[in-house]
């Protein structure tokens, strides 16, 4: 997959391809499905398959003290993209100039000179331009006019409820990560580099791989089974484990980041990127009275996440 970080100065060859447009935080399957809508209209065409999204995420700009609410980085969502077979990724840069285009200079300026667009695939509830003026109609008349398809995706359902970033939100602030991944497609993820912490997990024979949570929604505190990748260096590859996402009560105030202890394993993994699926939320973060309690816990958390992920590919 090719990434762009910009809308101009393209060569002629890295135009025309069919794209979804849409910000894609999750990349759940509603998104999937726009995806694939666009899949097939490239096959059609012969066009490259291409996303269109934003980076910052426009809620970012306009609300930049609200709570953090994003489901995925940029890198998280890139790497989902990738695997959904993804040719072209373009990251328009979110700013005050691009937000603050009209409809029509946004369709003119990006959608057909800058990306010279052979087809677009939105929601029907897709709006864009200065003040979210445009809608998905007005989309479809600037396709007719200026000569570029579009197809409008109807909202995607799940056991009778629709799927939204909002609703995945939910269910990880609850500790139901499944309930999160049968509308995100798979499970959810946290990705990003390894980066020193306290060590105190090594002393207490649980060495773990830290990684911060800074920007994301925090899915609710406590300890999980989980999946993890390893992306980059010697030690690549799938692997088991159980985290603690939180402040570390036990140890004072801290800022919440992730802490992933990976079963059977022994290697440095500092500066790597690792990716962590969360798979079953186990407990609430617990303040203990002294480290005994803290590791026969640690232990028992071991054992139950070793059992779940048995049965889990």
């Amino acid at each position: 997959m090719r990434t762009f970080t910009s809308w101009t100065g393209l060569d002629v060859a890295d135009k025309g391809a069919a794209v979804a447009i849409g910000n894609f935080d999750g990349v759940h399957i509603g998104h999937q499905a726009v995806i694939d809508i666009a899949r097939a209209e490239a096959g059609k065409t012969g066009a490259p398959l291409g996303i269109v999204t934003f980076e910052p995420h426009p809620r970012e700009v306009f609300a930049p003290d609200a709570p953090p609410f994003r489901l995925m980085s940029a890198e998280t969502k890139a790497h989902r993209l990738e695997k959904l077979g993804v040719e072209r990724l373009y990251q328009i840069p979110f700013n005050t100039d691009l937000s603050g285009l009209t409809p029509l200079e946004f369709i003119q300026d990006v959608v057909t000179d800058g990306l010279g667009l052979r087809h677009v695939v939105v929601g029907d509830d897709f709006c864009f331009g200065k003040g979210r003026a445009g809608s998905a109609q007005d989309l479809v008349r600037y396709g007719r006019d200026l000569g570029f398809g579009v197809t409008l995706a109807k909202l995607v359902c799940a056991n009778g409820t629709e799927v939204s970033s909002t609703r995945i939100r939910t269910a990880l602030s609850d500790g139901r990560p499944r309930d999160a991944a049968a509308m995100l497609g798979h499970w959810h993820r946290i990705d990003g580099p390894v980066v020193h912490g306290e060590k105190r997990g090594r002393d207490l024979g649980f060495p773990t791989a830290n990684m911060s949570i800074a920007g994301l929604h925090p899915p609710k505190f406590g300890v999980y089974a989980v999946k993890i990748d390893v992306l980059s260096g010697p030690h690549s590859g799938t692997y088991d484990g159980a985290a603690s996402i939180g402040v570390r009560p036990m140890f004072g105030e801290n800022l919440a980041n992730l802490e992933t202890y990976i079963f059977d394993f022994d290697g440095d993994l500092y500066g790597t990127h690792v990716s962590v699926a969360l798979v079953e939320y186990l407990r609430s973060e617990l303040k203990f009275d002294g480290v005994g309690g803290l590791v026969a816990q640690m232990n028992d958390d071991c054992a139950r996440a070793r059992a779940i992920l048995a049965d889990v590919r």
